[in-house]
Formats: C-alpha cells, structure tokens, sequence
C-alpha cells in the first residue's frame, strides 16, 4: 500500500483506507483491509456506527488511524466538546486521529466551532483537524479561524463521475497542502461494473485500461483518483472480496497516457 502525507503533517497515510457509511458487513472486511494497510478508517457521528467500528479495530487500535466526524446541527463551541467526548466513549478511544466537520452551518459562527476543535487539540483528545463538504470559500474561512493548528483534510464528493472539485477546490487544497479524503470513489458502484449509468464510450475506455493494467474496472476508477497529488480514497465494502480488491488497486500507477484518456472520456 503507498502512503502519503497528511496535509502538511508527517504523518503517513494509506492512499487507500475505508469508509464506513451504511456499513453492513461486519468486522471481517475492515480488519482485511487494515492487514493489508488499508488502516485509514472513517467513520461519524452520523452514521451511528461509532461502537460496531470500534469493537472491529479495538485489538489492533494501536496501528490505525482513526477519523470521525461531529455533526453539523452540533457545531456550538459546547456541543463540539460534548460531541467529541461521545465519540471517544462509543469508540472506546483515548484520542481520535482525525477529528472533521461533516458539513458547514452558516448558522453558527465557524471561529466558535474551530475554538472548540483546537481545544480538544490541546486536551490531546483530537490530533488532527479537517472539514468535509466545504467548499473552497467555507474551507478558507474555516482556515482564518484556526490559530494554532492547520486543516489537515476535506472529505468529498470525487469519482470519475463527479469531477467538480477540479474546477477550484482540487487546485486550491493541492497548493495549501490539505489532503483530499474522496469519498464514493467507485460512485455507489457504478465504476465498478458496466451499468446503465455509464456511456458506451466511457465503458470502452474503463475496459481497455482494466485489459492493459491486467486489473479490475474498480482497481482502475480507484487508481485515477489516487494518480491525483494530496488525494487518498475511502471506498465502503461489505465483503472480503472486495476489501481486497480495492486495496490492491494501490501500488502500481496507471500510465500518463492512460489518465489523459480516462480524464477526457469522463470530461
């Protein structure tokens, strides 16, 4: 598994890791992929799976990087602290990695939200802030709000199916050095599989990269997002199987030639 900076941190992380939204398969995929460095595991309050994720890693705590997120109704400096302190309970964890907020609310002040997420910096509850679905205007007023930490991260909508964050926020987190966490990379599956939701041409291209690379259209869809500098993926599995496809779908690189072709297909 290949690794890359957090942010601008040292910390080193799987290009690869895993999502846990609408998770049903148990502990089995999750303690696969973390054997084979898939050890980025994300989870959130929101999803209420806080606990089942973390009696899956409580024997192998110590070699996982752990992110979660507060929800966005609970952005108020008290309800942030509140909000971590519960997560760290369901998790069963003295610290959490990667502490984010899920989405912006204009209706709470961003500098009483960003207070509270460096406190629980200092506190050593949380060792790293990011935000999700922000957009290049929220994450810079999210970053005038910080005094003493960075924003590491901002998990978001990437997939060759949904390109928009090439338009400003890519560039701008590329030259800021904060890591894009994409999440759906596979878009719900469809760039797994020939469906009905991919043309005929788009179709042809994904098959020819999957027959030149001698791997699968998912390995192939994963890869051209990691090909991107700053970005990692968190792709959700339910299996084994496909734990272990999706892992493997790092430590080779699709040739340039290739990207441009995928990137003018899905254009």
């Amino acid at each position: 598994m290949e690794l890359k900076n957090l942010g601008s941190t040292s910390l080193m992380v799987p290009e690869i890791g895993m999502g846990t939204w609408k998770h049903s398969g148990g502990p089995e995929p999750l303690l696969r992929g973390i054997y084979l460095g898939a050890y980025l595991i994300d989870t959130a309050e929101m999803y209420r799976n806080e606990e089942e994720v973390g009696k899956a890693i409580a024997a192998r705590r110590s070699k996982i990087i752990l992110a979660t997120k507060v929800l966005d109704s609970h952005l108020r400096y008290d309800q942030v602290l509140r909000a971590a302190d519960e997560s760290l309970r369901r998790l069963s964890v003295d610290c959490i990695n990667l502490y984010q907020i899920h989405w912006p609310n204009h209706s709470i002040p961003i500098a009483d939200t960003m207070r509270a997420m460096e406190e629980l910096v200092d506190a050593g509850k949380v060792r790293y802030v990011g935000v999700s679905n922000f957009s290049t205007r929220e994450l810079r007023e999210a970053q005038g709000a910080m005094t003493r930490y960075p924003i590491v991260s901002n998990q978001v909508l990437y997939n060759l199916n949904s390109r928009r964050i090439e338009e400003e926020l890519l560039p701008y987190c590329q030259e800021h050095h904060i890591t894009i966490i994409a999440y759906t990379p596979l878009a719900d599956g469809s760039l797994a599989t020939p469906s009905r939701f991919l043309t005929d041409r788009r179709l042809k291209v994904l098959e020819q990269a999957e027959a030149q690379t001698n791997r699968t259209m998912a390995q192939v869809a994963l890869n051209w997002c990691t090909s991107r500098t700053n970005v990692i993926v968190i792709p959700k599995s339910n299996s084994v199987t496909r734990t272990e496809e999706n892992c493997t779908a790092s430590g080779w690189h699709l040739s340039p030639a290739q990207v441009r072709t995928l990137d003018e297909a899905f254009a």
